[in-house]
């Protein structure tokens, strides 16, 4: 491989048509797709280790999480990126939303009010499949605002997503480019078997008739909203491996770049081991308790006492403090001597 991936496929500023650019060239990276895939199989194991150490630094107080947001025309492969990269990672780890026409509580509230809902939480992977910018461009190509509505929204987006990288969030925002051609070819093959049936949607051959006004509202989204704090990554899109390979390796370089470390334990790891290897005690006052735990123990003795003098004219079974949830040996004399009576 050549230049990073991050380099390579950042929008360069100044670049007004970023749909002009090519999609099926393969920036950063000069194998075949045989080479593409040993790539592929090296940096599962990468992520995973680094979305491992992400999540554990979210449980202790660490706000950074990553938001990776997929856009791009019908058929550019955002469900198949999904598929292929967050594949590699866990589930547990994983935050993913899907950004379809809004409800009509959505539309009740300002355009951004449904997305700050779908944020990662600190430590998770967040993946956006479609986003905020479907408010400035299929709103823009149908007209379903006015221009000085969806207009005004470019500095809305640049704002939020400066709050986002300032509260720990590294934006990563894709634009899958395909060519109309290979479109085409993907929608017939979607014809063409039976089982991709479901995947298929008529709309999309209308929407086709609109291919120069969505590149138009794409060219300046991308040119307008593309920004030190979140910039736009132009990623080719006519060959499936390549997308792949280039979506997966930024994802890989921003948490490299994170620097991520273990959390530090606040506890002593060693004074650990000698209390799991010494001889039973009792689970509600161990001997020698950790502080995180004399909490828990402090309870379950309050529990087994309300336990204990729940029933009336029973006082006498409850368990008197510094007994270890067992009765004395009197009251259980007690207890034989009452039975025998009866």
């Amino acid at each position: 491989m050549g230049a990073s991936f991050t380099d390579s496929l950042r929008l360069v500023a100044g670049n007004a048509k970023p749909t002009s650019l090519p999609t099926g060239s393969s920036p950063g990276f000069k194998g075949d797709k045989k080479a593409a895939l040993k790539v592929l199989a090296k940096t599962g194991p990468k992520l995973a280790d680094l979305q491992e150490r992400l999540f554990a630094a979210g449980r202790t107080g660490d706000k950074r999480r990553i938001l990776m947001v997929l856009q791009g025309m019908d058929t550019s492969g955002k469900g198949g990126t999904i598929k292929h990269v967050t594949g590699m990672l866990s589930p547990q780890g994983l935050s993913i939303a899907s950004f379809k026409a809004p409800t009509l509580e959505e539309r009740s509230h300002d355009f951004l009010w449904r997305v700050r809902r779908a944020l990662p939480e600190p430590g998770l992977i967040g993946v956006f499949d479609r986003s905020h910018y479907e408010d400035v461009l299929i709103v823009r190509v149908h007209e379903l605002a006015p221009r000085s509505t969806w207009y005004s929204r470019y500095e809305s987006i640049n704002n939020f997503e400066a709050d986002l990288a300032e509260d720990g969030v590294t934006v990563i925002k894709c634009f899958l480019h395909v060519s109309p051609e290979v479109q085409r070819a993907r929608l017939l093959a979607r014809l063409d078997d039976p089982t991709k049936y479901w995947k298929y949607n008529p709309a999309d051959v209308d929407e086709r008739g609109f291919w120069s006004e969505y590149a138009a509202a794409y060219d300046d989204a991308l040119t307008r909203c593309s920004t030190d704090a979140a910039p736009w990554f132009v990623i080719p899109s006519d060959h499936k491996w390549y997308r792949n390979l280039a979506v997966s390796q930024l994802l890989l370089e921003h948490l490299e770049s994170l620097d991520l470390k273990w959390p530090r334990p606040d506890f002593d790891a060693d004074s650990e081991k000698l209390r799991l290897r010494a001889p039973h005690v009792d689970p509600i006052e161990p001997a020698g308790k950790h502080p995180a735990t004399a909490k828990r123990a402090g309870k379950a003795r309050k529990r087994q006492q309300v336990k204990g003098s729940a029933v009336p004219g029973r006082a006498e079974a409850s368990v008197p403090p510094g007994s270890n949830g067992r009765p004395s040996a009197a009251l259980a004399a007690k207890k034989r001597r009452g039975s025998a009576s009866i």
